[in-house]
């Protein structure tokens, strides 16, 4: 595998804190990330997500909230039980720029798992923080 990270920068139109609500509430990410989510939003906190058009669903631990700059989760590696798994670390870091918010996101820890796993894990994962990347950006500019 090339790289034990997936890592994305993409630069939103609106102000720190709309970005910051969106990644943080259930509202928010029900909205562009999953179907359904419900967050306790404080580190050991857990998030659920589903997707119902991809019938998949995923569990994560909250690792850092550092409003609204910070924030990460942890979540099992796609293609591994979810109970038992290694996790990848999600983290999105916030910086307010003259025009919005620069968002960083990076996901780590691929690594831990089998080549092949790793392997797979890091292309789907890839192909859907670019999905869920833009569904955030349509959601932001039509909540505007």
């Amino acid at each position: 595998m090339g790289s034990d990270a997936i890592e994305r920068v993409v630069v939103l139109r609106h102000p720190v804190e709309r970005v910051w609500a969106a990644l943080t509430t259930a509202e928010g990410l029900s909205r562009w990330f999953g179907s359904v989510a419900e967050i306790d939003l404080r580190p050991g906190g857990r998030a659920f997500f589903r997707w119902d058009d991809l019938g998949d669903q995923s569990v994560a631990t909250i690792v850092v909230v550092d409003p609204p700059r910070r924030f990460a989760f942890r979540w099992a590696i796609e293609g591994l039980p979810e109970d038992d798994a290694p996790r990848t670390l999600v983290d999105f870091t916030l910086e307010p720029i003259p025009d919005g918010t620069r968002l960083r996101l990076v996901e780590s820890g691929f690594a831990q798992a089998a080549a092949d796993v790793a392997r797979s894990a890091h292309q789907a994962n890839s192909q859907g923080w670019d999905a869920e990347l833009a569904d955030l950006e349509t959601y932001l500019d039509a909540a505007a």
